[in-house]
């Protein structure tokens, strides 16, 4: 069972050899992390998973440190005899890892050995260490632990994440607490990591009097926008720490919040007191419904996209292209084909100039692509399939054109020096201007933005 839940901000001047005299300014925050801290005394559990966003974040998976002993310290902030060594709960993470699978969603195991190989983290990161020092501060220095690192996954996936927390809890009969590691906005002030926006203090003051307000589908649901101007680091633990709670009535209580340096520090706690209704169960039904009005207007070049793919998902050949659609081999476009899960992308392949024999082999062919070939992501798995939302861009000529007669709303862009080449489609959001534009597609063909390059630009229809 899920028997306790935090939010703990982690910047290391939390730790006194590391803070010095600056501690003082976060007197909340420090009087906070050892309520936390107490409370977990109290509780006794018998894992604490840490959800940390400085680990080795993924953009289709979150990952999990699987090593039998975890071990930690804090060297690289100036104080290398703050260190730490704690078993690992192995069968929780595995636990973890099939429930969440079987809900469509990845999430990969990472040890010493494939840490080294593939020049990722092995130990636990500061984001885990600054909590934890309160928690063995407090007593709890045999507990076991287990590190998870956040990905940039849809929302309702880390919240399904959460969800296959308190499952694999519940089934394993171990008590857990879940501690979402995690600061706010590092956009408070100019004298900040980052350099001051208007949003951050917006950010910071909306999620906490929705975590007040135990709102959590408003915190699901912040504008995009918002959260991106804010600069924050802890939304995503956040959201996979709720989903540990999801079907459970709690206590929740803001401790305390303070922005000294230009980072909001929010610390709350969250305790369990019995089953509720699943506000994932909910978000679930509403999305299927939402698939289905958007399926049953489909155009045709979608139908044909997700057709193909699904058949080739489930039974490992290309459908045959129906009669009724046999217009799409009238013309020859290039494609680009685009799956989106929960309104985040899922897979993109596409072609500058069509290299099949006709529209319909082009869609199909990148719609294989973008479900199984997108280096970005795991293949798509089937069932995945009915969460998939499918766009089909269809690209007219390119012509040679100057960066003055660009347009990100209606033009995509083609740079080019030798044997790179770069795209990006038009009307994406996010990308207002021309230099951003630009900018993106430079770095996509490894580029230098002050050499020689040649533009292009062309339009799209897009098929929804």
């Amino acid at each position: 069972m899920i028997s306790y839940a935090a939010i703990a901000p982690h910047p290391p001047l939390l730790i006194p050899q590391i803070g010095g005299q600056n501690i003082k300014e976060v007197e909340s925050t420090v009087n906070s992390m050892e309520t936390i801290a107490q409370d977990l005394v109290k509780i006794s559990p018998d894992t604490i998973v840490f959800i940390t966003p400085h680990g080795n974040v993924f953009s289709d998976c979150v990952s999990c440190l699987t090593d039998p002993i975890l071990e930690g310290n804090l060297a690289q902030f100036g104080a290398a005899d703050i260190k730490t060594s704690h078993k690992n709960d192995i069968a929780l993470i595995r636990e973890i890892g099939e429930n969440a699978l079987a809900e469509g969603v990845n999430v990969i195991g990472i040890d010493q050995d494939l840490a080294r190989g593939k020049s990722l983290k092995s130990k636990l990161d500061h984001g885990i260490m600054v909590p934890l020092h309160y928690v063995e501060q407090a007593g709890l220095k045999e507990v076991a632990i287990t590190a998870m690192t956040l990905g940039y996954l849809p929302l309702m996936d880390l919240y399904t994440i959460g969800s296959a927390i308190k499952k694999s809890a519940e089934k394993l009969n171990r008590k857990i607490a879940v501690i979402a590691s995690g600061d706010l906005s590092h956009r408070l002030k100019d004298s900040g990591p980052y350099d001051y926006h208007p949003d951050g203090k917006q950010f910071d003051m909306t999620l906490k009097k929705h975590i007040e307000n135990q709102d959590i589908q408003s915190i699901l649901t912040m504008p995009e926008e918002l959260v991106n101007n804010a600069g924050e680091c802890g939304y995503r633990s956040l959201i996979i720490m709720l989903g540990a709670l999801d079907g459970s009535e709690y206590d929740s209580r803001v401790l305390s919040y303070e922005g000294p340096f230009g980072v909001g520090y929010l610390t709350a706690s969250f305790i369990p007191k019995k089953e509720s209704h699943s506000l994932l169960e909910n978000l679930k039904q509403e999305y299927k419904e939402q698939i289905k009005e958007q399926r049953e207007s489909e155009s045709m070049c979608v139908k044909w996209a997700r057709t193909v793919l699904e058949n080739y998902i489930k039974n490992g050949d290309k459908a045959k292209l129906p009669e009724e659609w046999k217009d799409l081999e009238k013309e020859n476009k290039a494609v680009f084909v685009s799956l989106k899960k929960h309104q985040q992308l899922r897979g993109c392949i596409g072609t500058i100039v069509p290299i099949q024999d006709n529209l319909a082999e082009e869609i199909a062919n990148n719609a294989i692509g973008a479900g199984i070939n997108d280096p970005r992501f795991f293949p798509v798995e089937e069932n995945e399939l009915n969460d998939l939302v499918y766009s089909v861009d269809v690209l007219t000529d390119s012509e040679p054109c100057e960066k003055n007669q660009l347009d990100p709303k209606k033009y995509g862009v083609i740079v080019t020096q030798g044997n790179k080449r770069g795209l990006l489609l038009p009307d994406l959001e996010g990308i207002d201007t021309v230099e951003q534009q630009l900018s993106i597609a430079l770095e996509k063909a490894g580029i230098a933005p002050d050499s020689d390059y040649k533009i292009e630009r062309f339009e799209v229809k897009r098929y929804t």
